[in-house]
């Protein structure tokens, strides 16, 4: 009787123990919980930089440039970027000219963000509240409009350590987030063009980029339009970054065909070829060792309709990199010269002798 009660216990442990173990899984191949509240969008990209600290790494950055309206911000938020923000979360709006673009009506790109950090937020409600021209509410959140450069940026603090903002020209936008965040955090939310293709993200990436490119965009940007040569189709760009002793960067190109694939891949060979044509013209003493380690690691592949292009960092070339930055601290300000005095002030004095 024992042996016929204790199955069922047994096997209702093991599928509660199978449950969660699919729930982790799940959750790891899943997009960061920031990257999920994004609405959807033509492009993503999303930095961790809680982890890029905890390497140590941001103690070698050189200072950061504080402008005047920066410096004002920290003064009256308390809050700054380097310091402070632990998780960046972005989606690009392609106009719809571009095609299938979501910035809705607008003819320039909009962007929507989720930012992860240690806020004072009476310091900052204060502040944007200044700044705003009118203040919404929905379902008891208050919505910051404020008017830049003829658009409307809207904030909204969805937490005590997360805030939307987003300058897309319809008010949904910035409701959607909204809702997103009052919803269980699920595994399978988030945008489709987010979900179908970070599984190609590798694991425990600091960084990634999902976009969608596309040949109309780029001829119409002028510093980008010379990719459209790489690019003739339209494809999804996938690229990521983690750190493990050295900097592993991966990008990955989602092509229509197996041919624009490999079109892809006989020309940036081409641009490699050159360049290590120009290293030999050059000779290896005019080469830095960790810029030709970097080079010697590029390796080009295919699979099927994807161009795959790997490559290390070495951690020299990035000690390099930082010790040699030129400082980004703002110089001083000029002082005037002080005025040059009469010429009867340069004559010495004669000291008088006491009487």
């Amino acid at each position: 009787m024992r042996i016929r009660r204790s199955v069922p216990i047994l096997i209702a442990v093991v599928l509660i123990a199978a449950a969660i173990a699919l729930l982790v899984a799940l959750r790891k191949h899943a997009p960061p919980e920031a990257a999920r509240l994004l609405p959807g969008a033509n492009g993503f990209f999303y930095i961790n930089l809680k982890w890029i600290r905890a390497f140590n790494s941001a103690a070698q950055l050189p200072p950061v440039t504080r402008a005047p309206e920066y410096q004002q911000f920290v003064n009256e938020t308390g809050f700054q970027f380097e310091r402070d923000l632990d998780q960046a979360a972005f989606a690009v709006h392609y106009p719809q000219a571009w095609g299938n673009g979501t910035a809705g009506s607008s003819t320039e790109p909009r962007f929507s963000e989720i930012f992860v950090g240690k806020f004072d937020s009476a310091r900052i409600a204060a502040y944007l509240r200044k700044l705003s021209s009118s203040v919404d509410s929905y379902r008891s959140f208050d919505i910051y409009n404020i008017p830049i450069e003829g658009r409307t940026v809207r904030v909204t603090f969805l937490s005590y350590d997360s805030i939307a903002v987003s300058n897309h020209p319809d008010p949904g936008v910035i409701r959607g987030m909204i809702d997103r965040s009052r919803k269980l955090a699920s595994p399978f939310g988030g945008p489709s063009l987010l979900r179908r293709f970070y599984r190609d993200v590798p694991l425990a990436s600091l960084s990634f980029a999902i976009l969608q490119v596309k040949p109309a965009a780029l001829n119409s940007l002028g510093s980008l339009a010379s990719w459209s040569f790489i690019f003739p189709k339209p494809a999804v760009v996938i690229l990521s970054a983690r750190y493990l002793r050295a900097l592993h960067l991966k990008g990955e190109v989602v092509a229509e065909s197996d041919a624009d694939a490999q079109s892809i891949i006989d020309k940036f060979t081409a641009f490699l070829n050159l360049f290590h044509a120009t290293e030999v013209n050059i000779g290896s003493h005019g080469t830095d060792q960790d810029v030709k380690a970097f080079f010697d690691s590029v390796k080009v592949e295919r699979e099927k309709d994807r161009a795959i292009v790997t490559a290390t960092l070495p951690q020299g070339f990035i000690n390099k990199a930082l010790a040699e930055a030129p400082s980004m601290e703002e110089p001083p300000a000029p002082q005037p010269a002080p005025p040059t005095p009469p010429a009867s002030q340069h004559a010495p004095h004669k000291k008088q002798k006491k009487p």
